[in-house]
């Protein structure tokens, strides 16, 4: 039985409860699903991991990545999902492996779309629409901004995927930019503000 989207809403929104983190997983979302269409890939299952990736994170932050497994086996994900789930943790909290290029991505774009949504949050616009990754940058260097962010995680995120810095934060900032709306209409009624 493939999970539906409803059925990862329902899990995540019974371990989550905070705007930030329903905020954070619908962003993912709709970042690994413009990922997972501009490389041809399955959208439903990317997006479906980038929803659920912090599953566990709200309620047992000491556990995260090792409590996912037993949460999402209530949906019954697959080994390849939970595979994903975890290994966006690697090296922090996981000792699973990013090897799948979706897992790459969702390895590298977890922390950053966090610094994109600060540096957003700070723009007169309070957008990532207008946003250049020069912008970014600048934040990116000063450590003090958004200081939980790891830059060594979105360093090692885009050299996992082969790719410059710039370009996964070009990428990830289009990524960010197709979903923005969508994930704003869906928080306000997700936080009863809409």
């Amino acid at each position: 039985m493939e999970l539906t989207r409803n059925q990862a809403m329902a899990l995540l929104q019974k371990y989550n409860a905070e705007s930030f983190h329903l905020l954070h997983a619908l962003t993912m979302e709709g970042v690994m699903r413009w990922y997972a269409l501009e490389l041809g890939e399955d959208a439903d299952f990317w997006g479906l991991c980038g929803l659920l990736h912090d599953v566990d994170f709200e309620r047992y932050p000491q556990e995260h990545c090792k409590k996912a497994p037993e949460l999402l086996a209530e949906v019954n994900a697959s080994e390849e999902m939970v595979h994903a789930i975890c290994s966006h943790g690697y090296g922090l909290c996981s000792d699973v492996e990013p090897v799948h290029v979706m897992e790459k991505i969702l390895f590298a774009a977890d922390e950053l779309t966090g610094l994109i949504g600060a540096a957003a949050r700070m723009r007169p616009s309070k957008s990532v629409m207008d946003m250049e990754v020069s912008s970014l940058k600048k934040k990116f260097k000063d450590k003090k901004f958004a200081a939980g962010c790891s830059r060594d995680v979105i360093r090692e995120g885009a050299e996992r995927l082969g790719w410059s810095l710039d370009t996964l934060m070009e990428k990830t900032i289009l990524a960010m930019r197709s979903c923005e709306d969508s994930v704003a209409r869906e928080l306000a009624v997700l936080t009863g503000g809409g």
